[in-house]
This record gives C-alpha cells, sequence and structure tokens, in this order.
C-alpha cells in the first residue's frame, strides 16, 4: 500500500503552483472574447475549388469593406470566418459577392450577436460557474450530513469548493496563455467546458470522499485518522484512474478526429480531466485531513 499522506505537502504543493501561475496568467493576460461576449457575425463555409484559400477569402472581404477578420480553416475546405456584427441583408449581399468572386461555397452556419447580447452572456456565464461551484459544494455537505466522526459534513462541502476551484481555475489559466500566444478565443464553448469539468471531477471527489467515511465507521476505533484515508485513497486509485482513461481515449480521438472548430474546447476538457483525477485522489483527501488537523489545533 503506497503511503500518500507522507507524500502529501508534495502534491497540495504542485496545486498550489498551479492554481498561482493560472491566476497570474489570467490577471496579466486576459482572455481574447469570442462573439458570444462582445458581438460579431461567424460564418462557416466550405468551397468546391482546391484554388480558395484563407488569403483569398480575406482579400475578397476587404475588397466588399468587411474589416476585422479572423478565419479559420479545417482539413474538408472549410472555413470559420469571424468579423463585426452584420444583418442579414448584409449577409445574403456578401455570399452573392463571395460567390462571383471566388467560386461557388456551401454554407454551413451563420450567426450574428449583437454587443448587448454578448454583454448578457458573459454575465450569465461567470454566474453559471459561481452558482455551480457554490451548488456542488453544498450538494457534498448535505450528502454527507451523517458522516462519521470526526470528519464534518461542513468539512467535505468546503475541500470540494476548494478542489473545484483548482480544476476549474487551471485550464482558465492555460487557456489564457493560448488567447495571449494563439489568438485563441473564448466562446460560450469553453464555459460548458469548464461546467463539464465540475461535474466530473466531483464525481471522482465523491466516491474517495465516500469510501472515506464508510472506512470512518468500520476502523476509527482500531486506525489514525490518516491512515484511514490513506488506506481509502489507495481502494479507490484504481477506479478513479481507469474512469478517467475511458474519458481520455475519447477525448484523445476527438481532438485530431473532431471538428476544427471544437479543438481547443476538447482539449480544455481534456485538460481538465487529467486534472480532475489527480485532485481526487493527491489534493481532496489530502487536504481534508490537513483542514480537519488545523480544526483540532485551532
Amino acid at each position: 500500500m503506497f503511503n500518500f499522506i507522507k507524500y502529501k505537502n508534495i502534491f497540495l504543493g504542485l496545486a498550489l503552483i498551479l492554481v498561482v501561475l493560472s491566476l497570474v496568467s489570467i490577471f496579466t493576460f486576459g482572455f481574447k472574447q469570442g462573439i458570444d461576449f462582445v458581438g460579431g457575425s461567424l460564418w462557416q463555409v466550405r468551397f468546391d475549388s482546391e484554388v480558395v484559400n484563407s488569403q483569398a477569402i480575406r482579400e475578397s472581404l476587404l475588397k466588399y469593406g468587411i474589416e476585422g477578420i479572423s478565419i479559420t480553416s479545417s482539413s474538408d475546405r472549410s472555413y470559420l470566418l469571424r468579423f463585426s456584427e452584420i444583418g442579414e441583408d448584409k449577409h445574403q449581399e456578401i455570399a452573392s459577392f463571395l460567390k462571383a468572386d471566388l467560386g461557388f461555397f456551401e454554407e454551413l452556419s451563420f450567426q450574428s450577436i449583437g454587443p448587448s447580447i454578448g454583454d448578457e452572456l458573459r454575465r450569465s456565464a461567470i454566474w453559471a460557474i459561481i452558482l455551480v461551484l457554490i451548488g456542488i459544494s453544498v450538494f457534498v455537505a448535505l450528502a454527507f450530513i451523517k458522516a462519521s466522526y470526526p470528519v464534518s459534513s461542513v468539512s467535505y462541502g468546503l475541500i470540494t469548493l476548494i478542489t473545484l476551484f483548482h480544476d476549474v481555475i487551471v485550464p482558465a489559466g492555460f487557456l489564457a496563455l493560448m488567447s495571449k500566444f494563439y489568438g485563441v478565443e473564448v466562446d460560450t464553448n469553453f464555459i460548458v467546458a469548464l461546467l463539464v469539468i465540475a461535474g466530473f471531477s466531483v464525481h471522482d471527489t465523491i466516491v474517495v470522499f465516500d469510501r472515506i467515511r464508510e472506512n470512518l465507521k468500520n476502523y476509527r476505533d482500531k486506525k489514525g485518522l490518516s491512515e484511514i484515508v490513506n488506506m481509502s485513497i489507495n481502494e479507490t486509485m484504481a477506479r478513479s484512474i481507469n474512469t478517467s482513461l475511458t474519458l481520455i481515449f475519447v477525448l484523445i480521438a476527438l481532438l485530431f478526429a473532431g471538428p476544427a472548430n471544437l479543438f481547443y474546447f476538447v482539449l480544455v476538457i481534456l485538460i481538465g480531466s487529467g486534472l480532475g483525477t489527480y485532485s481526487s485522489i493527491f489534493v481532496a483527501s489530502p487536504l481534508l485531513l490537513v483542514w480537519h488537523n488545523f480544526r483540532r489545533k485551532k
């Protein structure tokens, strides 16, 4: 049986370093916001001609008078165009102009969002993340309301909140870096990715916490809390890793074979899944022990 608790300071220190670096990244670089949050038009098209490329599309749109253009291409000759907000009449005019200038293309999708709607979506997204983190923590505290002495249900809920913050803030810091150096835009897909990470992470954490609760019932008169926590981690580690690997394999497949416009969405979930597994095993349970010892000394 591996002694995880012996190295708890190393595990918790690494988690703390990741959180600090992520916060520095977020406050230093910020996020490049997509049209979901600042408004604009998003247009996905596919050209039949192999001669057409991103540069030709950009030059054609510039000739028409469209500025602030961002173009992302994929292997199937489809292009994701981002530019300032336009109405439906303008959209049809641009479509006709592009067909005359570059040849026939298939329109896959088009959406246009005004700045006021984008601002409302941004506020709603922030509140969604905050309320989900708090809601999950309260749910865990209530679920462990009959938790065995000496660990209270409030402790389970508090540690869950700290762990979820770690799992959400590190992918956010990573995306801030990608926004700065690769121009990756943050949109509602990113918010969905963070919520998926939170849900997956708490699932693993609850499994470990539930085993700690059961072992406290059976062994609290025979073993110390640190020994019980360590035993619980060892008993659930294989299950946590195997569960995570099934998701990670799917995400890796989507990363290389999925749609180009979902690449960073999948990448963020992939990073968060790995972090969620790490935090459930190496952060949540050791932190529960540290918090209990702190309260007892106080």
